[in-house]
C-alpha cells in the first residue's frame, strides 16, 4: 500500500465533501516537469498545509488551482463540479482567493481603497466613499481589526497589511483562502495575531490552504497536510498522525544526514593563525543615518555571524563592507592595505562578493537562463568587452550546477521558473564562480525548504574550512550558532558586542544580551568602537 493510500484511508464516512478536488494534475515547462499526476483535496473548515522542498511543485499546484497555469492533464473540481479557470479573476468569482508572501496591495492608497478595490459601493455610477469606508470597516471587524479605513496602508505594519490582504480576499465571501508564506516577515506576536484570524475563518467553515517553511507553525495551525516531492504526490496525512521527523524525510526523500552532521559536530573553532592579519578590517567604519562607526575583523577560514533585530544595521554593515553604500567615516583595509571600495565592481576586484537578502530584486535576473545568471559574475570581472568563452562558461556552469545540486539540472532553464531555494543556489553559484576570498551572505536561507537550507549551511561550513572568509547574516538563531566562529551583535544600528562562539552559548544568553544592550534612547549615546562589549554571548535576529 502506498503512502497516499495509507494516508487517505484514514478518511471517515462522516467527513464533509471536499470543496476542491484536483485529480491527476500534470504541468510541464520547457525542460521541466513541474507536476506529474498530482492529486489534492481541500475540505471546508480545515487548515490544510501544502508541504515540500523548493521545487516540489507547491506554487505550481496553487497556480493550477487559481487559473494562472493551464493543466496539461487532470481535472479540477469545485463543489464536485468540473471547472477550467482561465485566470485568478474566475477563481475568485468561484470563491477562491489568494494572499501571497509579498503583500500584493497598493501602499499609497487607503486601507478602505485596498479592501474594496473593484467592489466599491456605487450610487448612480459614482463611488460612494462614505459607504465604501463603512463597508470596509465591516470587513475589518470580522477579523477583529480595529483600524481607520481612511488611513494610508503604508502607515501600518507588515502584519496589519497581511490582515488587510486577507480582509480584501474575504470581500468576495471566499470559501477557499490560500495563504502562501504569509508569516515569512512577521515576528512571533504578529504570527499569533494572524493565526487567531485564520482559526476564526476556519471555524466559520472556510477552507484554508497554508504554505509555510516553518514546521513549528505548520504543526501549530494545520489539521491536514499534503506532501509533494519533485512534482509528485507523496501523500495526504492528518497532521496529528505524522511526526515531524517523518515529514522531513517524506519531503526530501531521505533523512537529513547533512543537517544531523552539522548539529552533532562541535561548534567551529578558529585554528591558530600563522598570519594574524585579518583579510578585511573595518576601523571606525560608519555612515550617517545608516550605521554608527564600528570595528570588525574578518579572517580567512572564519565565519563571522551578524546578529540583531530587524533594523539593527546588519544589512547596512554588510553593504558598507561591499561598497554598495559609501562610508563617510572610518577606514577599510583589505589584506592590511587601505581600500576604497566605491563600487561593487571595486569590491569584486578585491575578491569580495555580496549575496543580497533580496534575491528577486538585487540578485537573480528572472528572464535570463541559469547559465546566463551564473556567468554574470565572471563576466563582470573580465569586463563587458571581453566575453567569457562559451567553453569556459559551460565548464563553470556545469561544475556549480552539479556541486550545488541546482534543480532542474538544465542550464538553459529560465531562472525565473526555478523555486526560491534553487534561485538562491544559482545566486551563490554566480559568486562562487568568481573565486572570492570574502563572501558576504545576507539571509541566504530565507524562505527556502529545510533540505536546501541544510545544503547551503554545509556549503558555508565547507567554504570556511577551505580558507574562505565568510560574513553570515541569518534570522535564525540556531543557524548562526551552528556556523559562526565569532559573532558581532548589532542593535539600533550600532555594534554593541562581539564574541567567540563557544559550546556554552545558549539561546537564552542571546536573548538576555539583546535585551540588556544599550538602546537608541540612551542619553549617553552609542559607545565608541573601542568600548564595545567583548563577551561570550551573541545576539538574536528576529523579524520585529
Amino acid at each position: 500500500m502506498t503512502d497516499t493510500q495509507t494516508a487517505t484511508s484514514t478518511a471517515t464516512l462522516d467527513e464533509p465533501r471536499p470543496v476542491v478536488t484536483m485529480t491527476g494534475i500534470s504541468i510541464g515547462f520547457p525542460g521541466v516537469k513541474a507536476l506529474d499526476g498530482v492529486d489534492f483535496r481541500l475540505f471546508p473548515g480545515e487548515v490544510h498545509a501544502l508541504m515540500g522542498e523548493n521545487g516540489a511543485g507547491k506554487s505550481t499546484l496553487i497556480k493550477a488551482l487559481t487559473g494562472v497555469y493551464q493543466v496539461d492533464a487532470g481535472t479540477v473540481l469545485v463543489d464536485e463540479t468540473p471547472v477550467t479557470f482561465t485566470g485568478p479573476a474566475q477563481a475568485q468569482a468561484a470563491g477562491i482567493s489568494t494572499v501571497y508572501q509579498e503583500v500584493n496591495l497598493c501602499d499609497n492608497l487607503s486601507v478602505a481603497e485596498n479592501i474594496m478595490l473593484g467592489h466599491e459601493v456605487r450610487r448612480f455610477g459614482v463611488v460612494d466613499w462614505p459607504a465604501t469606508r463603512r463597508e470596509a470597516r465591516t470587513h475589518l471587524a470580522t477579523l477583529n481589526l480595529d483600524i481607520d479605513p481612511r488611513s494610508q496602508l503604508s502607515s501600518h505594519s507588515l502584519a496589519v497589511q497581511q490582515l488587510v490582504a486577507i480582509s480584501r480576499a474575504m470581500v468576495v465571501d471566499a470559501r477557499v483562502l490560500i495563504l502562501d508564506e504569509p508569516t515569512s516577515s512577521l515576528d512571533a506576536d504578529e504570527v499569533a495575531r494572524l493565526f487567531d484570524v485564520v482559526r476564526a475563518l476556519r471555524d466559520r467553515g472556510v477552507a484554508i490552504l497554508f504554505v509555510s517553511h516553518f514546521l513549528e507553525q505548520v504543526y501549530a495551525l494545520s489539521d491536514r497536510m499534503t506532501v509533494l516531492r519533485n512534482g509528485t504526490l507523496v501523500g495526504e496525512y492528518r497532521t496529528a498522525d505524522l511526526p515531524r521527523v517523518e515529514l522531513v524525510q517524506k519531503m526530501i526523500g531521505r533523512s537529513l544526514e547533512v543537517l544531523e552532521r552539522l548539529e552533532e559536530a562541535p561548534k567551529p573553532v578558529v585554528a591558530a593563525r600563522e598570519d594574524t592579519r585579518p583579510y578585511l578590517q573595518a576601523i571606525g567604519l560608519g555612515r550617517k543615518g545608516s550605521i554608527e562607526p564600528f570595528d570588525l575583523d574578518v579572517y580567512a577560514g572564519e565565519v563571522v555571524g551578524l546578529a540583531g533585530l530587524l533594523g539593527s544595521g546588519r544589512t547596512e554593515l554588510a553593504r558598507l563592507l561591499y561598497g554598495a553604500d559609501h562610508a563617510d567615516r572610518g577606514e577599510l583595509r583589505v589584506e592590511d592595505r587601505p581600500a576604497r571600495l566605491r563600487t561593487p565592481r571595486a569590491a569584486l576586484a578585491r575578491k569580495i562578493v555580496y549575496s543580497s537578502e533580496s534575491r528577486k530584486t538585487e540578485g537573480i535576473i528572472a528572464d535570463l537562463t541559469v547559465r546566463e545568471n551564473i556567468v554574470l559574475g565572471i563576466q563582470a570581472q573580465r569586463g563587458w568587452v571581453r566575453r567569457v568563452p562559451r567553453k569556459k562558461a559551460d565548464e563553470v556552469v556545469d561544475r556549480y550546477v552539479e556541486a550545488l545540486g541546482i534543480r532542474p539540472a538544465n542550464p538553459d532553464a529560465l531562472a525565473g521558473n526555478l523555486s526560491g531555494g534553487n534561485q538562491q543556489k544559482v545566486l551563490l553559484a554566480r559568486w562562487l564562480a568568481t573565486q572570492p576570498k570574502l563572501l558576504l551572505l545576507d539571509e541566504p536561507t530565507r524562505g527556502i525548504d529545510v533540505g536546501a537550507k541544510a545544503e547551503i549551511q554545509r556549503l558555508v561550513a565547507d567554504l570556511a574550512s577551505q580558507g574562505m572568509a565568510v560574513v553570515f547574516i541569518s534570522a535564525e538563531l540556531e543557524e548562526v550558532l551552528r556556523l559562526s566562529h565569532r559573532i558581532a551583535v548589532l542593535r539600533d544600528r550600532r555594534k554593541v558586542a562581539e564574541l567567540v562562539n563557544t559550546d556554552d552559548v545558549t539561546t537564552d544568553d542571546v536573548v538576555d544580551l539583546i535585551a540588556s544592550a544599550g538602546t537608541a534612547d540612551d542619553p549617553s549615546g552609542p559607545p565608541p568602537p573601542d568600548e564595545v562589549q567583548d563577551v561570550q554571548l551573541f545576539g538574536k535576529e528576529d523579524r520585529a
